[in-house]
């Protein structure tokens, strides 16, 4: 699910950002000295960003031995090594924090996810993400829902059409705003229409769009919004 040609960019940045003009305090470390360093888990959960592992030492120093003891996806339980480095101390010291940072992020979006996953095994449910991401990341944070069980909404604006409250507001009703969708997007894209009250629900059906939401409702009215579609 992820390609190093699609992070090559993002841990380049990343690099960038923590490196600056040069790591002054790996300087101190001798360049010839040699190191081994073992990435290891602190806590149950979902591994997820071991590409990015690779691919952050991979970018310092292509003569780094990486050896990954995990598979993003796999539950891990404390002490459970997921990789190893092995190579200049000075390059496993500068890459360190940056591989960290992508490892740990993405496998605490992961664990979270597949413990939503787990709450409604057995249902006829899906966890599904928002685009309420951190930007620049939406790619991995992602890519790290799919590793914990769930799936992905639309990636972006542009490949799906949905109808918020303000889409809902600008254009005048539910109707309008369908009407128009349809006009401009074509019969190829699917509509998704966000809903507040059973009303909005209703008019949504009349209109036939492919997606509903349900939105800030009360348990109760969820109940009877899913009953009625």
């Amino acid at each position: 699910m992820l390609d190093s040609w699609q992070i090559e960019g993002i841990i380049k940045t990343a690099l960038a950002e923590d490196l600056g003009s040069g790591d002054i305090s790996s300087a101190l470390i001798p360049a010839e000295q040699q190191g081994r360093a073992l990435i290891y888990a602190k806590a149950p959960g979902v591994v997820c960003g071991l590409p990015l592992v690779q691919g952050v030492y991979r970018q310092l120093d292509p003569s780094l031995r990486i050896t990954l003891r995990a598979e993003d996806g796999e539950r891990v339980e404390p002490g459970k090594v997921v990789a190893e480095i092995q190579g200049s101390l000075r390059r496993i010291l500068q890459g360190e924090r940056t591989a960290l940072n992508f490892l740990q992020h993405l496998s605490g979006i992961a664990t979270a996810t597949r413990e939503a996953v787990d709450r409604v095994q057995g249902l006829n449910v899906d966890i599904v993400d928002t685009r309420k991401t951190l930007p620049g990341l939406r790619l991995l944070q992602k890519y790290a829902v799919r590793v914990g069980g769930g799936k992905n909404h639309r990636f972006g604006l542009y490949d799906g059409l949905m109808i918020k409250d303000n889409h809902i507001k600008a254009a005048g009703s539910i109707t309008r705003a369908v009407e128009l969708a349809r006009w401009h997007a074509g019969h190829m894209v699917k509509i998704e229409v966000e809903c507040e009250t059973l009303d909005q629900v209703e008019e949504a059906l009349r209109c036939r769009v492919d997606v509903i939401m349900l939105d800030n409702m009360t348990l109760e009215d969820m109940r009877r919004a899913v009953k009625l579609i």
